[in-house]
């Protein structure tokens, strides 16, 4: 890793600061109520963001770069998520503009805390420090509570909210407890050196050992939090009912993006050393996630508390690739398990975009699309949401050719290669299991008559055409995955080479 006095690498998260900054001023002077001019001016800002991103990549031909005294890194897999993350908020502005708009919510702050929000999660992706880390992962947070909230006339947006809040503040103050254990045995912040100093206090039978095994447990929990694993999963299904449609597409979406990267950055890239209890831990969870995750969304009767039980499903599925990737030493199948888990957790964002997508094109003012029964005949109303809702529904069940399938194949190749065959043989199980929800989603669109007061298309427009994309890209996916497999694979390998 090379140490950079040119702060160049830092200049897509510079734009992303400056550029909210003027956006919320400039909103003070908006007019229109429509908040065109405000709209147009966050997706520049992104789009501004994406081409800094991409000229970093291509001037540092993948190398990894060090700045601010070794406290940011700037690497492959960075700017593949920030990427990802910024097509994510995009698409999340486009799919929820109608909607805030019919409901007055399409307002200054919300584009401005989507921003900074973003600007959180790019700082998480970069962190090299865990002060780093925790100030981004902070930045997030608080940014999300006030979109939950943003809704004030709504008591149930307020309850998810201040749950949120509690729930939040309980896991910082782990993740706290954790970094402090941590920095008291290994005397640094900086990750990467604290990879170095763990690897001679492991091998050692001592209390710094033993204080680095605590601090774990610690980190995993409040790493746990933030990716909804269970049993630090009970923020989910009440913040995703409670919140607005739109709101809930940001949370379930890009900070999951962020998530992936911190649980990269505090497990494999500062404790590689204590793999075999971390691998332990994430295998508790990912099994009890799946299990529960799986179970509980069939009985759920709201989309959006359905789609919150499957977030649960899914993470358990992506710590499946992370267990999976230090097993035996070998650095080409880590490379691989690793790969395998940021596929999955991309082609989740996509899902989850899409699924949540359809909710809001098919509200209005006054109706809210997110009870089962709002989709009975959908197939009679509006066939082409109809067919993008059982692509979406068929990815995310794991069924071929959709690129959902491929995901799930790949996080299982990484668990048996890595010698997981029961915990294979678990998620393939539950799988099936949570195939039955997803398929219930598809007869109530196929095969029930449409329920009364519901409204008989979706919403038309530049929206429909990127969810129409959005849908069709899981499709193209799963039946050509090489490309995004190897971009995978590529950042990963630069990044955590050894």
């Amino acid at each position: 890793m090379l140490v950079l006095v040119n702060h160049l690498p830092v200049l897509p998260e510079v734009l992303l600061l400056l550029g909210a900054c003027v956006l919320m001023i400039f909103d003070l002077y908006a007019k229109d109520e429509g908040r065109r001019a405000s709209f147009a001016l966050a997706q520049l800002i992104l789009l501004a963001c994406a081409a800094a991103t991409l000229f970093i990549l291509w001037v540092n031909g993948g190398r990894s770069l060090l700045l601010f005294d070794r406290s940011f890194l700037s690497d492959a897999m960075s700017g593949v998520l920030k990427l990802v993350a910024y097509g994510a908020v995009s698409a999340a502005l486009a799919y929820s503009r109608r909607y805030l708009l019919d409901r007055g919510l399409l307002r200054g702050e919300f584009l401005t805390l989507l921003l900074f929000a973003l600007l959180g999660m790019m700082v998480m992706i970069s962190a090299n420090s865990f002060l780093t880390l925790y100030l981004g992962l902070e930045l997030l947070s608080l940014c999300l509570y006030a979109l939950v909230a943003l809704n004030r006339d709504s008591a149930a947006s307020t309850e998810a909210a201040m749950k949120y809040f509690v729930l939040g503040a309980l896991a910082s103050g782990l993740l706290l407890y954790g970094i402090s254990m941590i920095y008291g045995a290994t005397g640094t912040l900086v990750i990467s050196d604290i990879a170095a100093r763990a690897t001679s206090l492991a091998a050692e039978s001592s209390s710094s050992r033993m204080l680095l095994v605590f601090g774990l447990v610690f980190l995993v929990s409040g790493l746990a939090f933030k990716l909804g694993l269970v049993p630090f999963h009970m923020w989910i299904p009440d913040v995703y009912q409670g919140a607005s449609t739109a709101v809930t597409l940001v949370i379930g979406t890009a900070p999951k993006l962020a998530a992936f990267a911190m649980a990269m950055r505090l497990l494999v890239g500062g404790l590689p050393a204590l793999s075999v209890d971390w691998q332990q831990m994430l295998a508790i969870l990912a099994v009890l996630s799946m299990a529960i995750g799986n179970l509980t969304a069939i009985a759920q009767t709201n989309l959006k508390r359905m789609l919150a039980y499957s977030t649960i499903a899914h993470m358990g599925f992506m710590l499946l690739g992370l267990m999976s990737g230090v097993v035996g030493g070998n650095r080409l199948s880590a490379v691989d398990a690793y790969g395998a888990a940021m596929f999955y957790t991309i082609v989740y964002v996509l899902m989850s975009l899409g699924a949540f997508g359809v909710l809001l094109l098919l509200s209005r003012a006054g109706f809210e699309c997110e009870r089962l029964e709002d989709v009975k005949g959908l197939n009679r109303r509006d066939p082409w949401l109809a067919f993008l809702m059982l692509v979406l529904m068929f990815s995310m069940a794991g069924v071929p050719p959709t690129a959902g399938f491929y995901a799930k194949f790949a996080v299982l190749s990484a668990a048996v290669q890595a010698g997981q065959i029961a915990i294979a043989v678990t998620a393939v199980v539950f799988s099936l299991i949570g195939a039955f929800y997803y398929l219930r989603v598809v007869k109530l669109m196929y095969f029930d008559d449409p329920a009364q007061g519901v409204s008989a298309v979706g919403q038309r427009g530049g929206a429909r055409l990127l969810l129409s994309a959005n849908g069709l890209s899981l499709l193209l996916i799963g039946i050509l995955p090489q490309t995004l497999m190897y971009v995978c694979l590529q950042a990963i390998q630069y990044s955590y080479a050894r």
